[in-house]
């Protein structure tokens, strides 16, 4: 029987499994203060990455069976603070129907007063309103709205259980690294369209075609294709970005900050199409 939708997803979901595998193992076996300060600053940075993976699974489900797709979002949860629905709720059909609007825009980069916010106070006001503004999504769309519930429910159950069973290994492995990924992934994002003032879709995102950072985040560097066709599985997004390449200006490529710029920028498997110059006319 298959089981995933796409077969790509069978290694990165494997290694988000084991990874969440060896945090329950930590949990109940270590008991120094140290060890798991070092797993947490350790980890960081890779839950962050699983963020952008868990934005996919909830724009195209992993498995065919919800029960699969369910457990698969308790697993991200406890990565990244992000629970199942609430990236339906807030990214889906929020931010993904009004990113070209910041009065509406649920990840929104304006200020009241039409003003850019800085990076700092952008990431935390997405980090902050990130469940408010899912549920006021919900609110219009009863079914996703009922999953989200059920599934903050579970996560505070589980979440609480491990706080009765050892409050401390819970705060270090789960709750704080839970927190500081939330924040991390709306700082990833402020990037994405701050400052891109447009009714344009080709021109309203930004884009990394780092060979380093696409593999670690699932392509998420091909974003103006995402936003103009969010429907297309993560997999597919390079060679869909490949299509429209020449629509995009180029102030809509960025180069990645840390760590990402640690690495050699290899070239992306498919390189960016470039439009035809004009050529003057003589006479």
């Amino acid at each position: 029987m298959q089981l995933f939708r796409y077969t790509e997803d069978r290694l990165p979901v494997a290694i988000f499994t084991a990874y969440f595998a060896l945090d329950v193992i930590l949990f109940f076996t270590v008991q120094s203060f140290w060890v798991l300060l070092l797993w947490l600053v350790l980890g960081i940075i890779p839950k962050a990455c699983i963020s952008a993976w868990n934005h996919h699974h909830q724009h195209v489900m992993t498995f065919k069976q919800p029960l699969l797709n369910r457990l698969l979002e308790i697993v991200y949860t406890f990565h990244t603070g992000i629970t199942g629905n609430a990236w339906v709720l807030h990214h889906v059909v929020g931010h993904h129907l009004h990113y070209l609007d910041q009065e509406k825009d649920e990840s929104r980069w304006k200020r009241l007063d039409g003003t850019k916010m800085g990076e700092q106070e952008y990431s935390l006001n997405v980090a902050m309103t990130a469940y408010p503004r899912a549920y006021q999504v919900g609110l219009k769309f009863k079914k996703h709205m009922k999953i989200f519930l059920w599934m903050c429910l579970l996560s505070l159950t589980l979440l609480s259980l491990a706080f009765w069973y050892n409050w401390r290994n819970a705060l270090m492995v789960f709750l704080l690294p839970m927190l500081i990924s939330l924040y991390l992934t709306a700082k990833t994002t402020y990037k994405h369209h701050s400052g891109l003032d447009t009714d344009d879709e080709f021109a309203a995102s930004t884009n990394i075609l780092n060979h380093v950072y696409n593999i670690c985040t699932g392509n998420l560097g091909y974003h103006t294709a995402h936003h103009v066709k969010m429907g297309i599985h993560w997999s597919r997004l390079p060679e869909y970005h490949a299509t429209i390449a020449h629509k995009i200006p180029q102030h809509c490529y960025l180069e990645p900050g840390f760590p990402w710029n640690i690495f050699p920028a290899h070239a992306p498997a498919i390189q960016p199409a470039v439009a035809p110059q004009k050529q003057p006319v003589e006479g």
